[in-house]
């Protein structure tokens, strides 16, 4: 006898689309108004990474809010309008590469999520950030959600609007400069930026040093220096 196949979809096939489950509760707890935190710009070989907090209206939340990357660019830029026509407060800060290299890249980007929470225009009593960790320093409670941008609806505001923004600061940065492509690709790791790096080299205060293929190259300039040495002094012994 055949199996019968399930009228029901499976697990895999369902799309979670964030909601204000999380905010609701916050909001029944006594814990009002509530921030969204998300950053962008974790992957790249350039640029700063850039973080975003958002306090949405509960009366007026923009449709279609959603994880930036399940959207395209044409749905995040009027989400992004929405969001600032809407929303109670947004907030939005940054951290260059000069202070990635110098912290390393999730520091930084906890450090631009505390900043983005800070320049909010209301004073929240909760936030709710992506990921796996909690911001250090934040003047409230704070609960760290993986996969928040496709859970929570502040938070998927706080990942357009953070996206939307460092996208603008590398497309001016492409504008600036153009041997790289970084209106294209915002600065991640393309074929055509990684060539234009081995024509041109990188550019202080813009490309990520301590990130690969930079930091393969200074460790290789470096081992290479210690075998020079170490031929120097045996010629000397000898």
């Amino acid at each position: 006898m055949a199996r019968q196949r399930p009228d029901s979809p499976p697990l895999f096939d369902l799309v979670q689309k964030p909601d204000f489950s999380f905010e609701k509760k916050a909001i029944k707890d006594g814990l009002w108004p509530v921030a969204g935190l998300d950053e962008a710009g974790r992957g790249p070989l350039a640029g700063p990474v850039v973080a975003a907090a958002v306090v949405l209206n509960p009366k007026r939340i923009p449709k279609g809010l959603d994880d930036s990357k399940r959207l395209t660019a044409a749905q995040r830029e009027e989400l992004f309008e929405a969001i600032l026509k809407t929303a109670l407060g947004v907030g939005v800060s940054s951290v260059c590469a000069e202070g990635i290299d110098r912290i390393n890249i999730l520091r930084a980007s906890l450090e631009a999520m505390r900043r983005a929470l800070a320049a909010l225009p209301v004073t929240p009593l909760m936030a709710l950030a992506d990921g796996r960790d909690v911001p250090p320093g934040l003047p409230c409670d704070c609960k760290a959600l993986i996969k928040g941008d496709q859970r929570s609806q502040s938070i998927a505001a706080a990942s357009i609007v953070a996206k939307v923004t460092r996208d603008r600061m590398m497309q001016g940065c492409g504008q600036a400069d153009g041997r790289y492509g970084l209106e294209v690709h915002m600065g991640y790791a393309t074929e055509r930026h990684r060539t234009a790096i081995e024509v041109h080299g990188p550019v202080t205060r813009l490309h990520r040093m301590s990130f690969a293929p930079f930091r393969l190259v200074e460790v290789t300039q470096e081992v290479e220096l210690d075998l020079l040495e170490l031929d120097s002094g045996n010629e000397k012994a000898a």
